[in-house]
């Protein structure tokens, strides 16, 4: 691992200011000898203490050195105070084994049967790099986003960009610990909430999940059936079905239907209230992996806790929907339709810098070789019915019938422009936030696709099912752009952008375990198979890799 002392330095001081044991009287009676000590395993090539690496060997030497390398650990109630965290870090779906769980009890043991007693230079250092791992996890996840898909660039900067020293006197006037972690990695309502599910689907688990329902005939309202009971059960454990329900009745009735709609729309499914095949697989789902979602999805939200902003756009990709937060609370959504399997869409973050309405849509390359020009050849009408222009190098339009179409197979040397209209795949508006991906929101001319609960139908780029609202909300001024004057730019027909200053944070996320704004927890399907290789990593083993100073 490459280091950046500095930098490096820099966070670790935060961790270690955490401690609050620290004070020049500690410092003063510390023993020469455990100063020595500390020292010389710092300086110690690829140090290993009772079997753990000492990932942040650099940082914790720099760091030590700075302060004479006295012990920061002084203070029994410190130790106890940082096993809570450590031991509490379940709660995060995190593994306490990770920052050396059993080591720090027997610690912590150590000290209740003698407070006086000093920590050794091993000890010292073993809570030191533990409590680093933990802030680093809090604040930027364990798992580093980037290494799995280059295409996420969402921020990773060190807590208040300044010298360790100030880091640590501002650290020393904080009244706790948690406190001080809660501030340099804070968790928002949603992260809460899903840690609130976390903690309930564990003990579902715990007291044994939930019934099978049997494969069988499609069940509805007024139906009789043996695994009715099973679903009122099943419905019941997770609260489904409102307790004090008859969970042992056959008769599929009011109640029943109401709960499996409720249940349904959970689980982004066709919300009927009929028990057919998806939705008995969804039912029969098993509470241990309805437990890995909602750790990869608080995984996933430590990622992009730094791209909080009082106004922004979210996306989650997995849950087909759209989100804007004004003042820092969510003020409206919307469903969305997200890029088709092949056309993955991206997960990253941008700054919408304007709005265009009435759009021209030129035909990107990826999908003139897939889609449009087979369709040419195919139908020498296409471009025609489409109100699609093509346009020689010179930008002079071409006529389409005297292009000889099936001589190309990997491109063309024409670029294939849309004009506005009722047919423009981009619809009346677009929202644009530059990016090497080529992917925005914006209209779509195939609204009637909405009603479908699994919306993976576009190339790639987010489609707004009420683009107009949306609009209204980004340019947030309704003297100048009420929606009837939105209205009225629509029916134009002619091109118009709007430039947005400031611009609006947009950060794509993947959550297949997310919560209502009241606190329902929601589950979708992984569409796109990202869920397993983020497991693997939250389950592996720890890597310490701290972005740059600035």
């Amino acid at each position: 691992m490459k280091t950046r002392p500095f930098a490096q330095a820099c966070l670790l001081a935060i961790c270690l200011s955490l401690a609050a044991g620290y004070s020049h009287a500690a410092g003063e009676e510390a023993t020469l000898d455990v100063n020595r000590d500390i020292e010389e395993l710092l300086l110690t090539e690829n140090l290993a203490i009772r079997g753990v690496d000492i990932l942040t060997q650099p940082i914790l030497l720099e760091v030590y050195r700075d302060h004479g390398f006295y012990p920061f650990w002084t203070e029994s109630n410190n130790l106890q105070e940082l096993m809570d965290l450590i031991d509490q870090s379940a709660d995060h779906g995190l593994n306490p084994a990770d920052y050396n769980s059993d080591l720090l009890h027997s610690l912590v043991s150590l000290q209740s049967r003698s407070p006086s007693a000093e920590l050794e230079a091993e000890e010292e250092i073993l809570l030191t790099e533990s409590l680093l791992r933990y802030g680093y996890h809090r604040r930027f996840g364990k798992v580093k986003a980037s290494s799995l898909d280059p295409d996420i660039n969402f921020r990773r900067e060190l807590f208040h960009d300044q010298p360790p020293a100030v880091t640590i006197e501002q650290a020393l006037d904080s009244s706790s610990l948690a406190d001080f972690i809660q501030m340099a990695a804070p968790a928002g309502p949603i992260y809460r909430h899903l840690q609130a599910a976390l903690d309930r689907y564990r003990e579902m688990a715990a007291a044994g999940g939930w019934p099978v329902v049997a494969e069988g005939p499609t069940l509805r309202k007024g139906d009789r059936d043996r695994r009715v009971s099973s679903i009122r059960q099943r419905l019941s454990a997770t609260g489904d079905l409102p307790a004090g329900i008859d969970i042992t009745s056959q008769e599929f009735d009011e109640n029943v239907k109401r709960a499996v709609i409720f249940f349904q729309a959970r689980h982004t499914l066709d919300d009927d209230g009929i028990v057919g095949k998806q939705t008995i697989e969804a039912l029969n789902v098993p509470a241990e992996v309805r437990i890995r979602q909602l750790r990869i999805s608080l995984e996933r939200l430590r990622w992009v806790t730094q791209e909080a902003a009082d106004t922004l756009i979210a996306v989650n990709i997995a849950g087909f929907r759209v989100f804007f937060y004004k003042n820092g609370q969510l003020e409206w959504s919307t469903r969305a339709m997200v890029g088709k399997h092949y056309r993955k869409t991206p997960v990253f973050r941008g700054d919408m810098a304007y709005l265009e309405f009435n759009p021209t849509w030129t035909i990107p390359p990826g999908i003139l070789r897939n889609d449009t020009l087979p369709a040419i050849k195919k139908d020498p009408n296409y471009l025609a019915s489409k109100n699609i222009r093509v346009i020689d190098r010179n930008g002079k339009i071409i006529d389409p019938a005297s292009v000889n179409w099936n001589q190309y197979s990997k491109g063309v040397p024409y670029t294939l422009r849309q004009d506005p209209g009722p047919e423009n795949s981009l619809g009346t508006v677009k929202f644009i936030f530059p990016n090497e991906h080529f992917v925005f929101l914006h209209d779509t001319p195939h609204r009637e696709l909405f009603v479908h609960t699994q919306r993976a139908f576009s190339s790639g780029c987010i489609r707004v099912e009420d683009p107009l609202k949306l609009a209204e909300l980004v340019l947030d001024d309704q003297d100048k752009y009420p929606r009837s004057t939105l209205e009225g730019i629509v029916a134009s027909r002619k091109t118009q952008r709007i430039n947005l200053s400031p611009k609006v944070p947009v950060v794509i996320v993947y959550l297949t375990a997310s919560v209502d704004p009241d606190g329902k927890v929601r589950f979708s399907k992984d569409i796109y198979d990202r869920d397993q290789r983020v497991l693997d990593a939250l389950n592996g083993p720890v890597i310490i890799d701290l972005p740059k100073r600035s």
